[in-house]
């Protein structure tokens, strides 16, 4: 839990609110990302909770702090344990909380986790060569590109998909941990302006 967001455990009773937090931009008609509209936001859950039973992902639900809406949804997948490498992936918000605190302290909370808790050596990033918010949001993170994967995906509408990765290494989880608490900072020290 931090400031403003609060990262719950991902369970069916999210259903709900994630297809609220998905209708606030119409999310599933960004053709380069794969966020579900109503009809298929039970199964996206579904499917996130078998991967946990699995031992290859943690997901979450994003609730807003102030108001308690579920705003979106993260998890930490394709872990790969022996290895301690993960990805942080799957991650979406509504279109009024984008470019917000929430997505510099969900990013900061799932790196101590994965850092501290879990024993990582790297966290990965990846996203569709096209979203192009996305990958300089990565960026401008700390992140470090290490690649793209060519023709990687073919996605449900047939199109194929580029995927850009980007990673944190645990030598670079200092200096990273450091600029997420600034650039959070920033943003609190914006709202309390704000509000006097």
């Amino acid at each position: 839990m931090g400031e403003h967001v609060i990262l719950e455990p991902l369970s069916l009773e999210h259903v709900p609110g994630l297809i609220l937090a998905a209708n606030d931009g119409e999310l599933w008609k960004l053709w380069y990302t794969q966020i579900p509209n109503f009809e298929g936001m039970k199964a996206y859950v579904e499917y996130a909770l078998a991967c946990e039973k699995r031992g290859e992902a943690v997901a979450f639900a994003v609730r807003d702090k102030i108001s308690g809406n579920i705003i979106g949804s993260t998890r930490i997948c394709h872990w790969e344990q022996p290895h301690r490498r993960l990805e942080i992936g799957y991650t979406w918000y509504a279109k009024s909380y984008q470019r917000s605190a929430i997505n510099t302290e969900s990013k900061l909370l799932l790196l101590r986790y994965a850092f501290n808790t879990l024993d990582a050596i790297a966290v990965e990033f990846r996203t569709h060569w096209h979203n192009h918010a996305s990958r300089n949001a990565i960026s401008r993170m700390g992140a470090k590109q290490d690649g793209i994967l060519r023709n990687h995906k073919i996605q449900a509408d047939g199109t194929i998909r580029d995927t850009v990765v980007f990673s944190i290494i645990e030598t670079e989880w200092p200096q990273v941990e450091q600029f997420l608490s600034s650039r959070l900072a920033h943003y609190q020290s914006l709202t309390l302006s704000t509000n006097f």
